[in-house]
């Protein structure tokens, strides 16, 4: 649990139905997409008028969202798309949205790039590097079989990406209606993660960066094996403590909008510094990735969730190597030790 337990304030907004629309402010609307697993849904963001708009982030590429948006739209004009991340339920249905109304995709020049690159390995055959990733972590038999079976699904999800995109940059400004919205670029849950910030009424389009209920999972994967996201994530929760208001209303992708924005960035870097302190107990002796679950998760662990959990265990176990608190061996199987230094 976060250490500071005060509650958020919500924000007083009628939860949209999937494929309707909730007003947030004037030329600000809270759509909702379903998405076909846990979490249920996506909020997406309409900014413009009765005439013309611009979409924030689009849905899961699947028949449902696509026959969902022409009744969303209403005949309006589509002036661009701007998508946060390039996780598929944000960038999926993107690349049909830009084809459908002849405009152009929004990203950051990381997100862009690395979902093209995951797109590009759908339908290969899981690489060897992925294979000694997972057998390093503890996975075994079936666990591995199943991640070379998952290997190359995620462009199943997305679209394929217009060839030629605009590059969102940190700092940047967007003139979009009456607004002027700021990029905030973050990095841990993703590589350049884009939040959109209206300073002068204080309203965050806050994308995966920042949920009310949930953090937002922070992973290593196989092609960086060493990295260490969660540093990242742990600066970029202080940069946007330093950058927004404290009662900014944060309008996240999972959840409903609230207005507590930095207590809730205080709780996120809260929780995962309580998550390496069990971490640190729990590595007494030497253990594998797969060993330490207990430490970091409340909730099961199974086949649906295994490589998630993983990478997120090893990157807070690499935050600690990364900083000599924690040493890392391997035997002869290729199989990493984890103990506290």
């Amino acid at each position: 649990m976060p250490r500071n337990q005060a509650e958020l304030r919500y924000a007083d907004i009628d939860i949209p139905e999937h494929g309707q629309t909730s007003g947030v402010a004037p030329g600000i609307e809270w759509l909702r997409m379903p998405l076909p697993f846990l979490l249920g849904h996506i909020n997406l963001w309409l900014l413009g008028d009765e005439a013309h708009v611009t979409i924030v982030d689009s849905g899961l590429n699947t028949d449902e969202t696509k026959q969902l948006w022409p009744q969303v739209l209403r005949g309006r004009s589509v002036e661009q798309v701007i998508v946060t991340h390039m996780h598929p339920d944000h960038v999926g249905c993107a690349g049909w949205l830009c084809e459908q109304h002849d405009v152009a995709l929004h990203m950051t020049r990381g997100e862009y790039l690395m979902c093209r690159v995951l797109v590009a390995d759908t339908g290969k055959q899981a690489p060897e590097a992925g294979h000694r990733f997972y057998q390093a972590a503890g996975f075994t038999g079936q666990a591995l079989q199943r991640y070379q079976k998952l290997f190359g699904s995620f462009g199943r999800a997305v679209h394929h990406l217009p060839d030629a995109f605009e590059r969102l940059q940190h700092g940047q400004k967007m003139t979009i209606g009456p607004r002027t919205w700021e990029i905030i670029a973050t990095s841990g849950h993703c590589p350049e993660h884009a939040s959109l910030y209206c300073r002068d009424e204080n309203i965050l389009i806050a994308g995966d960066q920042l949920l009310p209920t949930i953090s937002s999972n922070v992973s290593v994967w196989p092609t960086e094996p060493n990295a260490d996201p969660l540093g990242f994530w742990l600066d970029s929760c202080q940069l946007l403590i330093d950058t927004i208001a404290p009662d900014t209303l944060v309008l996240p992708s999972h959840g409903k909008p609230f207005r507590s924005a930095h207590l809730r960035l205080r709780q996120l870097i809260d929780e995962h510094h309580d998550g390496l302190d069990k971490l640190r107990a729990c590595c007494a002796s030497p253990v594998r990735a797969v060993d330490t679950f207990s430490a970091l998760f409340k909730s099961r662990i199974d086949e649906n969730n295994l490589i998630m959990a993983t990478g997120e265990a090893i990157a807070h176990l690499n935050y600690l190597v990364a900083r000599k608190q924690m040493t890392v061996t391997s035997d002869a199987d290729g199989v990493s030790w984890y103990q506290t230094a």
